[in-house]
This record gives structure tokens, sequence and C-alpha cells, in this order.
């Protein structure tokens, strides 16, 4: 028991820190531009982390794409199962719909499933995060404004990552040593600064319903558990597969998703801001359960 504990705190234990210096920053004022340091990791950090980890070859292409498409699936129930409860409670799907859907697969996942599963688990996480990020960069931004812009999509450099680092796997071709080790170290900026950037936001947003956010993040979390455990058994996850997919399904309602909320959708802004705080305030309270006893 003991050395479960250990490996749970060793696990959550540096996500809280990084995130709380995210948090100490904005509670001291200091200089931090979320926007530049956002642009940097969508635009440098993300694009180059899944190049150089997936060029790894840390998993096989087959593995991971199969991984990828169990990802999607679950994506696409949590927008389904949202949908019918977000109609049942009468709140407009517009305004809450994608935070259902989309996880903080970036700023929470990824370094939680690097620290629990190592560089096989980071590349399995990368799989979901893909399939994430997609979705923010469409539906997450459709939903709020009301229209289907491809453009987007196609301006998004992740997209182009994606396409570089499959066609490296599939083929098996590895990057020459010095530009392997170039995105490396530009990809290795991107874990830190998004939990540094987690925090600060948390710290920053402004919060007004509060109720509604909670029970909007009780049932988020719920639903990803249910869809979490039966898809593990449908798609026959097991090992490393099974405890990343589990792990991404559980994480928090992602923040990315509350910045077209609070510009298209403003009315509802101070309740997504309740669920996207609540939702990851209950992340410090489930991430170790689901540790404990369902990995």
């Amino acid at each position: 028991m003991e050395e479960l504990l250990s490996h749970v705190i060793n696990v959550v234990g540096p996500v809280l820190i990084c995130a709380l210096v995210g948090y100490t920053l904005a509670m001291t004022k200091a200089p931090f531009d979320t926007k530049v340091i956002g642009s940097l990791v969508s635009k440098v950090g993300y694009p180059t982390l899944i190049i150089s980890h997936l060029s790894s070859h840390h998993v096989a292409f087959g593995s991971f794409m199969y991984f990828m498409g169990a990802a999607a699936v679950a994506v696409a129930l949590f927008g389904i199962i949202g949908y019918i409860f977000l109609r049942i409670v009468r709140l407009p799907y517009r305004a809450f719909l994608s935070p259902m859907m989309m996880n903080n697969v970036g700023n929470i996942g990824l370094p939680v499933c690097l620290l629990a599963f190592g560089d096989q688990g980071l590349s399995y996480a990368l799989g979901f995060v893909v399939v994430v990020l997609v979705g923010i960069f469409t539906i997450g931004m459709w939903l709020p404004i009301g229209e289907v812009s491809v453009k987007s999509l196609v301006s998004q450099p992740v997209i182009y990552a994606v396409i570089i680092a499959l066609y490296l796997m599939g083929t098996g071709t590895k990057l020459p040593g010095m530009v392997n080790e170039a995105m490396s170290l530009l990809g290795g900026f991107a874990i830190p600064l998004m939990l540094i950037t987690l925090g600060y936001t948390l710290a920053t947003l402004n919060v007004g319903s509060i109720l509604r956010g909670t029970y909007l993040a009780l049932f988020h979390a719920a639903m990803a558990i249910v869809v979490a455990m039966v898809l593990v058994q449908v798609f026959g996850l097991t090992g490393t597969e099974r405890g990343v997919f589990i792990l991404q399904c559980v994480a928090p309602v992602s923040v990315a998703t509350y910045l077209w909320i609070s510009i298209y959708q403003e009315k509802y802004a101070a309740d997504v801001a309740g669920m996207v705080m609540v939702s990851t305030l209950l992340t410090i309270v489930l991430l170790p359960l689901v540790l404990t006893f369902l990995i």
C-alpha cells in the first residue's frame, strides 16, 4: 500500500507543483502573457513534441492508430451523452457541449501519463491529444460561433505535425540527429509551460455561477469514468494502453474551450469557468482514486 501511495504522489505531485507555480505568478501579479505562451505551445511546443516523440517509435504505428480511433469514439460519446444531458437540464448546447466533449488531455493528461507510464505512455497519450486538439479547433470553435470554418483547422501547425509524425511512424523513418535533438528541445518546453499556464489561468478565471459549474463538472466526471470503463472493454485495451486511455478520459474539462465561450457565448462564460475550475479541482481527488483502483 505504501508503494502504491508513493507512486500516486510521484505522479500527481509534480503536476500540482507546476500548476502551483502558475497560480503563484497570478497571485503575485507577475508579468505573464497567456496569449503569447499559448501561441508558443500550440504553434511550436505541441507540433515539435508530437513529431519528436512519435518519431522515436515508442509504440507501433498500428497500435497508435487503433488507440487514436478509440479516443475519437470516446470524444464522440462524450458529445452524444453530453448533448442529451444538456437537453434534459435545458442548457444551450452551443455554450456547454464543447466543454463536455473536450478534456484537458494536454495540460493534465500528458504529464500524468508520462509520469505514470513513461515514454510509451506519453506516446499513447499524444494520440488522445491529437483527437482533442482537432476537436478544439473544429467543434470547439464552431459550436460557440455558430458556423463551420475549415480555415480554422488548416491554419493549425499541429495538423501538419500529425501528418509528418504519422508518416515517420508508418515508414519507420527517423529524423536526422540534429533535427531530432532540436525537436526534442523545443517539444520539451510544452508540458511545463502548459501546467504553469493552467495554474495561472485558473487563478484569473472570473467564476460566477459556481453551483451550476459544480453539477456540470460532477456529471462530466461520472460520464468520463463510465465511458472509459466501457470502451477499454470494447476495444480490448490492456496494460499501458488501458491505463493511459482511462487517465485521458477522466482528465478535467479543457481550459481551451473557455476561450471561445467567453468571446461568443459571453452570457454563459461564468458558468463554463465554474465548470472548468471545479472539474480541475475535482481531478486532485479523482486522479489518486483512478490510479489506485481503476489502473
